[in-house]
């Protein structure tokens, strides 16, 4: 006797709609399967009505859907675009994570309109939902409507957590939106998008109007004057490394990129921790996807390099977030070709020259900036009446100082390590905090330093304010942050947030 292996399809379609957690991955599957329907135009709009209810309307001029296309994006699996960004039909499940979908699409004459009513309620209440199918015969020309109320990602959806700054520069960074392709295909596909948030979400700037090219820093090859490394940028023109595996198939790498400092690379549009942006990112459908940062050896620096290899025959998991087959000869064969390609590119002339550079105005830089904080120093020496700390050893005798002079909190240094995020342990009446001191609070958030381990901020000073309240505005490594002085504490986090105390010292000295 012989069974048939059966499959739980509430549970595929639980689990595959879970695998996206960042609600901003709604806006890169709309891009890619409007890519995919050669839109040349297409428009994403997210309202927040008073009550809080958030609704996505995404709109393009692409080719439509049919009856069979329609069935592929509510479906699971079956998808019938064929080597196409969304082949396997998984990305639009992201979708299902809602109160109703709506589909209104034309496509050769023919318009459909289709709803789907609460898909994850049901899903959640072990009940596959179902989707209305209305044909209606029309003149008008191909194009897909598509709304969705109520979308939800993670704990939940808050479109206030958005900004336009932020949406953009994902679309930029984790979109077709930021393509490589236009580098290398002279039958590139063109598409502007535009992205309108509510005002009640964003007020500070006009919608975002762009295209779906990546876009280098100009070159800056040699520029003049003292402290210039920052600044120098080198590109890297597109080329395609072709390898042969051992069964005879080739595979194509699709490699551009670019080496630069400081400078150049903040003219890129980077989603995320600053720092954790460069180095050698692998593509597929020339979006990145992960980064392999051991193709330029342990004697260079990653944040250095910015370059997208982009190969076809890379798989990735159902939420594009991860590659598959690292453990296949096809992942094998394009790293061994990437090391050789970043090996000449990390012994060229003009690298070795931009690192000795920038190693040498560092250290006159240092020189400098030495001599200057010493003259600094005994001119303040020199003028104050009292203490004004200027790191963090400095706040280390300010707090003892306040909490000798009758502080309501008797709060002890039992800990200190200069150069840790938490360098400070605090004993206090209540046992043990973990502390970071700072001279100014704004200092700490510059870094993008995390918060997942401090328990209190003393500082000498609150320092920037309208930094800190650009933060709050953008949020903070991804998470809602706010500032809440007169209160003294800041509460970090979506959902059930975090609360860290802040104990300002200046003005509590004596």
């Amino acid at each position: 006797m012989h069974k048939t292996p059966q499959v739980n399809e509430v549970n595929e379609f639980i689990e595959i709609a879970s695998d996206f957690e960042d609600p901003l991955e709604v806006i890169r599957e709309a891009l890619s399967n409007s890519y995919d329907a050669d839109a040349t135009q297409v428009d994403i709009k997210i309202e927040q009505d008073d009550e809080g209810r958030n609704t996505l309307v995404i709109k393009d001029d692409g080719h439509g859907m049919d009856e069979d296309n329609l069935s592929s994006f509510f479906d699971l699996g079956n998808s019938n675009k064929d080597d196409a960004i969304g082949y396997k039909g998984h990305g639009t499940k992201i979708y299902y994570k809602s109160d109703k979908i709506r589909v209104e699409t034309v496509k050769d004459g023919t318009r459909i309109e289709s709803v789907m009513d609460q898909p994850w309620a049901k899903l959640n209440n072990r009940e596959l939902p179902t989707y209305s199918v209305d044909t209606t015969d029309v003149e008008e020309p191909s194009r897909t409507r598509i709304e969705v109320h109520g979308f939800r990602a993670g704990q939940g959806f808050d479109p206030q957590q958005l900004t336009y700054n932020k949406i953009e520069h994902y679309i930029k960074w984790k979109t077709i939106g930021g393509s490589t392709a236009w580098y290398f295909n002279d039958d590139f596909h063109e598409m502007e998008i535009t992205v309108e948030l509510s005002p009640s979400i964003d007020d500070t700037r006009d919608p975002i109007k762009t295209d779906n090219r990546l876009k280098f820093p100009a070159e800056n090859l040699d520029p003049d004057g003292e402290f210039v490394a920052e600044e120098m940028c080198k590109h890297y023109p597109p080329r395609e490394l072709t390898v042969t595996l051992d069964d005879g198939c080739e595979l194509t790498i699709e490699v551009v990129g670019m080496v630069g400092g400081k400078e150049a690379r903040n003219k890129l549009p980077t989603y995320g921790k600053h720092s954790a942006q460069f180095g050698i990112w692998l593509a597929k459908d020339h979006i990145k996807v992960e980064r392999y940062n051991d193709a330029i050896g342990a004697d260079n620096e990653f944040f250095h390099f910015f370059f997208i290899a982009n190969c076809q025959d890379l798989e990735l998991s159902a939420n594009r977030e991860k590659i598959r087959n690292k453990s296949g000869d096809v992942y094998q064969a394009i790293t061994d070709e990437l090391d050789r390609y970043m090996t000449k590119v990390c012994q060229e002339s003009w690298y070795r020259n931009y690192i000795d550079r920038r190693k040498l105005e560092d250290k006159k830089r240092s020189i400098r900036s030495q001599e200057s904080s010493l003259q600094e120093r005994l001119e303040r020496t020199q003028e104050q009446e009292g203490l004004s700390p200027s790191n963090p050893a400095e706040v280390i005798a300010a707090l003892e100082r306040y909490s000798a002079n009758g502080a309501p909190n008797n709060i002890q240094i039992a800990d200190f390590q200069m150069d840790d995020e938490v360098n400070a342990i605090l004993a206090t009446d209540d046992g043990f905090d973990n502390a970071s001191l700072q001279v100014k609070l704004s200092d700490f958030f510059e870094d993008e330093t995390p918060l997942t381990n401090i328990d209190r901020f003393v500082c000498w000073k609150l320092g920037d304010l309208d930094a800190l309240t650009r933060i709050e505005r953008s949020s903070y490594m991804g998470e809602s942050i706010r500032f809440d002085f007169q209160n003294n504490e800041i509460k970090y986090g979506d959902g059930d947030s975090e609360s860290i105390s802040i104990l300002e010292l200046n003005g509590k000295i004596t």
